[in-house]
């Protein structure tokens, strides 16, 4: 099922807006690669992890800390990646 232009301008701007720039960076570099592509399933699971402390996110991301079960499994393995993050010269 395609997301509609609402849900995913609101989910892109949620994901670009974490509070810190390394969360909007990560976060947001995969809402950038990923949203279009994402099932109605990955979307739930992506929601969800947007409820989650930026600091606790990228702890998991790092490798510093074990998710919660609810969001392990192959999503949080493409957040893992970090190979959609674009870097931008200051």
């Amino acid at each position: 099922m395609a997301l509609d232009e609402t849900r995913r301008k609101q989910l892109l701007w949620r994901a670009h807006h974490r509070g810190t720039r390394e969360a909007d960076m990560m976060v947001g570099g995969f809402a950038d690669r990923w949203l279009t592509e994402l099932n109605e399933t990955e979307i739930a699971w992506f929601e969800e992890l947007m409820d989650e402390q930026d600091v606790d996110i990228m702890a998991w991301a790092f490798g510093r800390g074990e998710p919660p079960e609810r969001l392990q499994g192959p999503m949080f393995e493409r957040l893992k990646a970090l190979d959609y993050i674009r870097l931008v010269p200051r």
